[in-house]
């Protein structure tokens, strides 16, 4: 029996490599003769360089940049011919922040624009951006800062998103130059305008820790960079994707792609879905929101192409058996409920190795 081990990260414990690796692990002990293939997987967000790395090659360049609250942090840019392929999260991510230090209105995408201008600098004619897990809301100003975009008061753009109310100007027209040529992808799921009630600040704000007073007047803050620069872009599609950085990246000409699809051709799942008797993903939590352009929905929808069933390993499971259903996917495991949640998150390699061989002695052919 053949089986194809396609997980997203698990939030918090393992990265998507080690997630796949921990399945197949626990596969192997129960069911040593079946063939196992891992293509780890990401929607866009944390794990985006190492997924595509895993399955693509290419060169992997070391870099320092600017973290969210100023901090240096490292990254890594990924070089695939004259493609490159940067994380937003590695240089704005919220993981970079502890929490009690999280103040999203003050946190900068500075970092993002590093990392781009590091791949201009290393010849690259495409870049694609994966947008996700992002600490910030500043609408990408930071990012155009670092391109070179211009605006008074001088340093304002580095400065958070709280910080756009005191916008006077801003020219972008330098940042464009500066990729003139270039091809410039956003990979994303998040289908969000930058403003209003579904914008960037009031649906994805309260989660990176915008107090409930504190999103009207953020939510201002970035109009005023809209509408001084091109109001009607904010309403696009995506333009709210990671605290806005969607919106400064079309600012500067890039296209919106699908995130987990962009991965998906990438890894060439559905070549290998179709090679394989049983697909199984998994993510930390499973829940509604999976539904909505993330990874298990994603592999399952490939899944079923190939007409094969697509079986869910997660922290937690915490949709029914029609929601599953309704996504493609046959069966959900917990991994909270199969051996604790102090197991789940101390021991989280080996307590999902576990549960992948308890899953194998249901799932496999060859016991």
């Amino acid at each position: 029996m053949r089986v194809l081990i396609a997980p997203d990260k698990f939030a918090g414990t393992l990265s998507a490599v080690e997630a796949a690796e921990a399945i197949a692990a626990g596969w192997r002990q129960q069911a040593p003769d079946d063939e196992v293939v891992r293509v780890p997987m990401s929607d866009g967000g944390p794990g985006f360089v190492d997924v595509l790395q895993a399955a693509l090659g290419g060169e992997l360049a070391a870099l320092t940049v600017t973290g969210p609250l100023g901090e240096s942090t490292p990254a890594t840019l990924l070089l695939v011919g004259d493609t490159a392929y940067v994380e937003s999260s590695q240089a704005c991510g919220l993981d970079l922040i502890e929490a009690p230090n999280r103040e999203p209105e003050r946190a900068s995408t500075y970092g993002v624009g590093e990392l781009i201008v590091a791949a201009v600098e290393a010849g690259a004619k495409r870049i694609v951006i994966g947008l996700g897990g992002s600490g910030t809301n500043d609408a990408g100003a930071g990012m155009l800062a670092a391109l070179g975009a211009t605006a008074e008061p001088q340093g304002v753009l580095q400065q958070g998103g709280s910080a756009l109310q005191q916008l006077t100007s801003i020219d972008v027209t330098p940042a464009r130059e500066r990729l003139e040529g270039i091809e410039l992808l956003a990979a994303s799921d998040v289908d969000n305008p930058l403003l209003g009630l579904r914008g960037a600040t009031n649906i994805f704000g309260p989660q990176k820790g915008v107090e409930a007073e504190r999103i009207p007047p953020l939510d201002a803050a970035l109009e005023n960079l809209a509408t001084l620069v091109d109001r009607q872009l904010a309403d696009s599609k995506g333009a709210g994707a990671a605290g806005g950085l969607g919106y400064a990246l079309m600012l500067v000409g890039a296209s919106r792609v699908p995130g987990i699809e962009t991965i998906i051709d990438a890894v060439k799942l559905a070549e290998h879905a179709k090679t394989v008797d049983l697909v199984l993903t998994g993510e930390g939590g499973f829940d509604y929101q999976s539904a909505s352009g993330k990874v298990v929905s994603g592999v399952a929808k490939v899944a079923g192409d190939a007409i094969r069933p697509c079986v869910v390993l997660a922290g937690q499971v915490l949709v029914g058996a029609r929601e599953m259903r309704v996504m493609g996917v046959q069966s959900a495991y917990s991994l909270v409920d199969a051996v604790g949640k102090e197991a789940a998150m101390g021991q989280p390699a080996e307590s999902l190795a576990a549960l992948a061989a308890r899953v194998a002695r249901t799932w496999s052919r060859s016991i």
